[in-house]
């Protein structure tokens, strides 16, 4: 799928915001009874939910923002709602979808240069401490405790998830407001699982035991597969989860140390688990390439993020739903459980004006309440429902049950104790200079995946070029 670049400019949404209001009653009213928080939506106005809120939503009246985001869905649906925001705060939005890769530079490239181009963005949680450093983004604990601004009773920022809050923060201050996440779990064939008598892996040992149970190359069927492909958010992403379940970690006092005893044991598992029971091109797949696989039958287990549900689980492409279930990611040899904490947030600018600042905490508020997470969850009127909500209370509630029920078995549970019980959040080391180190680490786990380079020489050369940067 090829996706172009996108402007979205509110003013000629008109036709379009009378379609989405009318499908957002019909849908309110179907599920009027699913929580407080949703009782006034579609029932007269549709904006009651957040004038119950105790601010003035209109005192930046007139503002104009722009908002970049990438074109994921769980955007999309947020889009579909903008004419609602502008109509209870007065303030224009223009969204701008920029893929990912490019959503990145694109942002660096607009807070280095104070350009303020955009507002907010879709940020990665590990560029925050190279904002922060640069002073390029405003702390929101200000906002947050300004009772213009904000009401704490209703916006509830501590319901959003703890991992997530903290992933988006810096010396303990917040900086970035998650709007949606995820969490790497355990992905497995069920039937596959019950005809061998096999049941999800409890730690790292039986995940191998089960993926050598189920893997058949001569009927091209393979036990495992983990995300290979070289990239600080690709095989960077899975590689620190096998590391913390190995007990390692990034830093050695203060110095940052990739090539510990621990780091090659780790990185030494995660390629002889590649080679033994993945399909050959997982050492460069994404995770895209992992779900259709999983799809098509050709793989019995994947751990990824649980967000990859919706992809598994579609009819017109899948040929395993209703064979799916859930687990959370496996203890290692330390004991620990160690999952993602990602998620995409939105910063404020600090190239913005003092007014420009107010209006986009007023979009950053309302974008990240529970009434807009629910709006383009189980409430939306498209096909996709959001399963990446930011808050515990939601992913509680039954009407969100009721929308994941058919993703597959134990979905939530997997997820939920997985966010409460496995998260870390020195997942991943949280330095200014994360970027440059993301893709150094990506390169050398590449290069030990593919035989090139034994683990423990890819880690010490990896920890050269660490240490080169640093020093630069």
């Amino acid at each position: 799928e090829t996706i172009m670049k996108s402007s979205f400019r509110t003013h000629s949404l008109q036709t379009g915001r009378r379609k989405v209001l009318k499908q957002a009653a019909s849908l309110g009213m179907l599920a009027s009874g699913a929580t407080s928080w949703t009782t006034a939506f579609g029932q007269g106005d549709e904006l009651a939910a957040y004038k119950s809120a105790k601010i003035n939503w209109r005192q930046t009246e007139g503002e104009a923002i722009s908002v970049a985001v990438i074109p994921a869905s769980y955007f999309g649906n947020l889009i579909s709602l903008i004419p609602q925001f502008e109509a209870l705060t007065g303030i224009k939005v223009r969204m701008e979808k920029v893929p990912p890769g490019q959503i990145r530079q694109k942002a660096l490239l607009d807070l280095s240069s104070k350009t303020a181009t955009f507002a907010t963005h879709a940020a990665d949680p590990m560029y925050y401490p190279l904002y922060v450093a640069n002073k390029w983004v405003d702390p929101l604990d200000t906002y947050l405790n300004d009772p213009t601004l904000t009401d704490k009773a209703w916006f509830n920022y501590d319901d959003i998830i703890k991992a997530w809050r903290e992933a988006d923060s810096v010396g303990g201050k917040p900086y970035g407001i998650p709007f949606d996440g995820e969490v790497t779990v355990q992905v497995y064939r069920k039937d596959l699982y019950a005809a061998k008598g096999l049941k999800p892996a409890e730690t790292y040992d039986q995940l191998l035991s089960n993926a050598k149970a189920l893997t058949d190359p001569t009927n091209r069927t393979y036990g495992l597969a983990l995300r290979g492909f070289s990239g600080a958010g690709q095989n960077m992403y899975v590689y620190p989860s096998i590391l913390r379940g190995f007990g390692g970690s990034w830093f050695n006092g203060d110095k940052l140390v990739v090539n510990s005893p621990e780091a090659v044991k780790a990185l030494t598992w995660y390629v002889d688990a590649l080679t033994q029971y993945a399909p050959p091109a997982v050492r460069n797949w994404n995770w895209p390439d992992i779900a259709d696989a999983f799809s098509q039958g050709t793989v019995a287990t994947y751990l990824d993020a649980h967000s990859s549900a919706a992809v598994i689980n579609n009819p017109e492409k899948s040929k395993v739903v209703g064979k799916i279930a859930y687990a959370r990611w496996p203890a290692g040899p330390s004991g620990k459980r160690v999952t993602s904490i990602w998620n995409w947030g939105f910063p404020i600018n600090a190239a913005l004006s003092a007014r420009a600042k107010k209006a986009t905490w007023l979009f950053i508020m309302w974008a990240t309440s529970a009434e807009t997470q629910i709006r383009t969850s189980w409430k939306f009127a498209g096909p996709a429902k959001r399963s990446g909500l930011n808050r515990l209370a939601l992913w509680r509630d039954p009407a969100f049950a009721q929308a994941m029920s058919t993703v597959g078995d134990n979905f939530i549970p997997a997820a939920l104790q997985s966010l409460e019980l496995d998260t870390d959040v020195q997942w991943r080391p949280l330095v200014p200079q994360w970027p440059a180190i993301g893709e150094a680490m990506a390169t050398s786990i590449q290069a030990a995946l593919v035989g090139q380079k034994k683990p423990k020489e890819a880690l010490d050369e990896a920890q050269a070029r660490i240490q080169q940067l640093l020093k630069n």
